[in-house]
Parts: C-alpha cells; structure tokens; sequence
C-alpha cells in the first residue's frame, strides 16, 4: 500500500487529485501496525520517545526531530525482524545511518528506486514507505496473522412511532375488523378487547328487525360528550410495532422508492442542463480554437522554419565548438611547453649574470694570501730560532773546547 501510495504520487498527471493524500491513508495504516506490534512498550518506553500522532511522518513539522525519530523507528522495527541494529544517536553522520537502513531494506526484499536524499527531512512519502514495509516484515517474523472478522449480530431497533399511543376511534376499530381477515387479527396483537363488540354486532344481526318508523335519540348531548371524554381513555388501542413484519419493510421500500424517483427527477434535470452547458462550452471552444488555429497558422510556419534554422545553427556550433575545443587543448599544451622553456632560460641567464661566484672566489683568495703571509711569518720566526739555536750551540762547544786542560783534570 505504501508503495503504491508513493509511486501513485509520482504518477499524479494519470490519477485523481485525492491520490496526493494517500500518504496520509498509509500513515494511519502504518500506526495501527506499530499498535499490534506492541509499540508502546518496546519503542515509546523502552526507547523514551513520546507516542506517534496519526499522521506524524506525513507532514513536515520539526525536521530534526522527525529524522531523528525515523532513523530510531526503523531501527526499533529492524531488531523486530530479527537483525542486528544499533540505535542511532542526534549527532551521527546522517548520510551512513540512511545508508544503512536502505540496506537492511533491501535485504528484507525491498524496492528502493529511490534517492537517499529523499529521506533526509525524516517525513514524507519515501519514509513512510519505509515504515510501512519494515512494519510489514516485522509482523511477518513475528508469525502475525489476521483473524477472520467477527461481524457483532445486528439487534433490530424498534421502529419508534411519532405517536406512541395510536388513539382509534370505534369506529375506526370496526372498519379495520371488517376489512382485515382474521388472520391478520391475531398477528397484530391489541389490547383492546373486542368480545364485547363482537357480541353487539352479533346481537344486532340476530335482531335483524328494522325499525317500523324513525328512530330519534332521547340523549342530552352534552351528558353524551361528557360520556365520551370519560370512556375516550379506555377506546385505544396499542399496537406494538413488529421490525421482523415484511409489512413494514415493504413500506419503508415504497418510500425510499419514492424519494428516489423524487431526487432522480431533480437531479436529472439538473444534470440535463449542465450537459447542455458542457455542450455549448465545448462549442465554443471548438470554434476558438479553430479560429486560433487559422489567425496563427502564418505565424506557426514562420516559427517552424525558426525552429529549423535554430537547429541548423545549433548543429554549426556544436561542430566549430569541437575544433575550437581540440585548439584550445593544443594551445594549453604549447603554452605549458613555453613555460618551461621560459622558466630553463630564466635559470640560465640568472646563473650567467650571477657575480657571486667571483666574489666567492676571490675572497677565499684573499684569504689564502692572508694565511700564506702568516705561515711566512710564522716560518721566519721558527727559522730565527732555530738559527738562534744553532749559534748557542756553536757558542757553547767553542767554550767547551777553549777551556785549559787543567780544569779538564780537576
């Protein structure tokens, strides 16, 4: 049902108006699922959410709310079919939590066609599809069956009179003993008991003696009005009304019979005369649009050979946007090329014009003159000692060698 809720809403242009509100048929169905499934305790109180209205995911009331409920819902009802589902948070990343719904889903056999943006909002058609085939599995793995339906007896309501107490006169009695078999004389079960008028009739056929001459009456009327009034209470009669008695069935047939030629009269004239002003319209539209039709149809050749040529220079322009387009990569490749040949020479030139070198090379020939003159220095100095040396050493075995022989003996 939910698929065809949502699929039908897709198709709106092919179906009636009243199908844009099939979601809200689904989402009754859905929450009387959710009852049988024992919702309230598994998910409203095991879970801690508030109960569903009827048409909660049907419309769109607190986004962040609704989708946090859905993904929690969808995860209650796939634990219900006996799969493996952690509870979703607030702050997870929505994308992976549709992601995985939409899986276990499609394990269950069912059809996403589909994207899973359309579940982002957590209401809507898609959702509910959702909810209503994971609620279907559910009840499914719960081995649900739906019992045959117990139809309660129908009681048949006593028809109430407008007149509870059906007030006859005597004679009114009489005509209907004359005119009703006896048969139907005990079906109809009065209170009144009519021995005594039987007898009376029997004794005044028995008589059978017509009066000689005019009969006149001696009674006062008042004395007889007053008499009247006071037997008037015991002269009705109560007929309990029978709603097993075809009789009135078949009154009740007469009279919505009736009333349904009454209203079929009417409406049939109504009917007439909005066929006749349907008629009369589609004439005229008729005759509009052919008079539409012939003013336009110089304007509808000249925008016909437009067209044409729109395509014409459409299809010259897709063809000189390829050529333009091969050039331009041709030219991108040149242009990288030129870059690097600019960017070697730039190195190049930048080397050549480069006086660093030079200046490098001549400070550490500064230097080396620098340290030559010191080791001049240093080699003068160590050569002035060692001569130094020498002649001490001279001086001394001169000494040594001009000293008399008698100081050589002591």
């Amino acid at each position: 049902m939910a698929e065809e809720g949502r699929r039908g809403a897709e198709e709106g242009s092919e179906k009636g108006p009243g199908q844009a509100y099939q979601v809200f048929v689904v989402m009754e169905d859905l929450v009387d699922k959710l009852k049988l499934l024992q919702y309230e305790d598994g998910f409203i109180k095991g879970w801690g959410f508030k109960p569903l209205p009827r048409h909660y995911f049907a419309i769109p009331t607190n986004p962040g709310e609704q989708f946090y409920a859905f993904t929690s819902l969808c995860a209650w009802l796939i634990t219900k079919c006996g799969k493996s589902f952690d509870q979703p948070q607030e702050y997870d990343d929505p994308n992976a939590t549709i992601s995985n719904i939409l899986d276990e889903v499609r394990r269950l056999g069912g059809a996403v066609d589909f994207p899973p943006s359309k579940l982002k909002q957590g209401c809507g058609e898609h959702a509910v599809y959702i909810l209503d085939k994971l609620a279907d599995e559910a009840m499914m793995s719960s081995s649900f069956t739906w019992d045959k339906p117990v139809y309660p007896e129908e009681e048949m309501e006593e028809e109430t009179m407008v007149d509870d107490d059906a007030e006859l006169t005597l004679n009114k009695v009489e005509d209907e003993l004359m005119m009703d078999d006896d048969d139907e004389i005990e079906e109809e079960e009065t209170f009144l008991d009519l021995e005594g008028l039987k007898k009376q009739s029997m004794k005044n056929e028995s008589e059978g003696s017509k009066p000689v001459e005019i009969m006149e009456s001696t009674t006062d009327a008042a004395e007889w009005k007053l008499e009247v009034e006071r037997v008037l209470p015991s002269l009705k009669v109560h007929i309990k009304a029978d709603n097993k008695d075809w009789r009135a069935h078949f009154e009740q047939m007469l009279q919505h019979r009736d009333g349904i030629e009454h209203s079929l009269t009417e409406s049939r004239g109504h009917l007439d005369k909005l066929h006749q002003e349907i008629t009369r319209t589609l004439e005229k539209i008729g005759s509009r649009e052919k008079y539409i039709n012939n003013q336009l149809e110089n304007l509808l050749q000249e925008f016909r050979a437009m067209q044409d040529q729109l395509a014409q220079a459409k299809e010259k322009y897709r063809e000189g946007s390829g050529g333009v387009t091969e050039r331009t990569r041709d030219l991108a490749l040149i242009t990288e090329e030129l870059e690097q040949v600019k960017s070697e020479m730039e190195e190049r030139g930048t080397s050549m014009t480069d006086g660093t070198p030079l200046v490098k090379i001549k400070q550490a020939l500064t230097r080396l003159k620098t340290e030559m003159t010191q080791m001049d220095i240093r080699m003068g100095v160590v050569e002035h000692t060692l001569n130094q040396a020498k002649l001490k050493d001279k001086s001394n075995m001169q000494r040594d060698m001009n000293k008399p022989a008698s100081d050589e003996q002591y």
